[in-house]
């Protein structure tokens, strides 16, 4: 400020801001315009960082191995689109899709049914019900190395449980391994019992977010407990039971653990690859046959699987509840 001394009055007047100020200004503008706009991607920009590190590159990197012969010796010859050429008439491949197919139905069906049965009724009053809902989660606890030793020692063929039962009714002895109905069941019922008590935590959670008053006003209505099931808890729980159908779906379709442990380790699935599925032939072809190539591309033509039957089954389950 600087005094102005004009007929005997005194008064201030400002002094202009020098370029030091400005400077200043400008810098607090920055800051909060960084503060504003920057720093929220600064935040996510981890998680972006690492899938495209550990998701992205990998991805495009496969895409690049499937377009070559790569041998894990010897010259990388460019072939273009002839590994997948080869994989489309390729029988064993399409045996190992088949099988996928078959034991991802057999193991995903009753297990989303029963795991929403299971938490339509977690969700009732009931004594100990937090033991019985912590109980639900001990097949996931338990290590899958475990669960595959414990399962094929229950369907072996000469001294299993499930034979000895099944012996009890005049069934003679079924040797689980060598059919492809037999080993699916099998190994299906394996993934079922590790996998139904995970989904219906998740459906339980889901249910306990719809309000009771619904269930009250339609009780008053004169609705049944089972109707109340399907036309309020089934439609309002779609959002996740969507999630838990992609989930499985990509689950079912990467099966590797469980038809490994039950073939005794091997990649073939069987003696004629009766319960092989594509992860395996994947693993099969990169790791005993090292032609990386053909499984690379093999790799893809799952993700496109995958993509394909999360899709139908995305479709199918936004249907639920709308004939009801």
């Amino acid at each position: 400020m600087s005094l102005d001394v004009d007929a005997g009055r005194a008064r201030l007047r400002p002094v202009p801001p020098g370029p030091h100020r400005h400077r200043q200004s400008s810098t607090r503008h920055l800051l909060s315009w960084l503060d504003m706009r920057a720093t929220p991607y600064l935040f996510v920009s981890p998680y972006f960082l690492l899938f495209a590190l550990f998701g992205l590159f990998p991805l495009i990197f496969t895409l690049w191995v499937s377009l070559h012969d790569w041998q894990l010796a010897g010259e990388r010859e460019f072939v273009g689109l002839e590994n997948y050429t080869q994989l489309l008439a390729d029988t064993k491949f399409w045996n190992s899709v088949l099988n996928t197919v078959g034991i991802f139905v057999l193991a995903t069906v009753p297990q989303l049914l029963i795991a929403l049965l299971l938490a339509n009724a977690l969700n009732k009053r009931l004594r100990g019900r937090l033991v019985l809902r912590l109980s639900v989660l001990i097949p996931l606890v338990t290590s899958v190395v475990a669960v595959g030793v414990i399962f094929t020692q229950l369907y072996a063929r000469d001294y299993g449980l499930v034979n000895w039962l099944l012996g009890a009714f005049g069934v003679e002895p079924i040797h689980w391994q060598n059919q492809k109905w037999s080993s699916w069941i099998a190994i299906a019922t394996m993934v079922d019992w590790r996998w139904t008590g995970y989904n219906a935590i998740i459906y339980l959670a889901g249910m306990q977010t719809i309000s009771k008053d619904i269930y009250e006003a339609a009780s008053i209505d004169g609705a049944t407990p089972r109707r109340q099931f399907w036309t309020i808890t089934v439609p309002l729980l779609k959002p996740t039971i969507i999630f838990t159908v992609i989930v499985s779906t990509i689950g079912g379709f990467t099966l590797f653990a469980e038809p490994v442990i039950f073939g005794g380790g091997g990649m073939t699935g069987g003696t004629v690859g009766q319960f092989q599925t594509v992860a395996m032939f994947i693993v099969k072809e990169a790791f005993r046959d090292f032609d990386y190539g053909y499984a690379a591309a093999a790799a893809w033509i799952l993700f496109l699987l995958i993509l394909v039957a999360a899709l139908v089954n995305y479709a199918i389950t936004r249907g639920l509840g709308r004939s009801r």
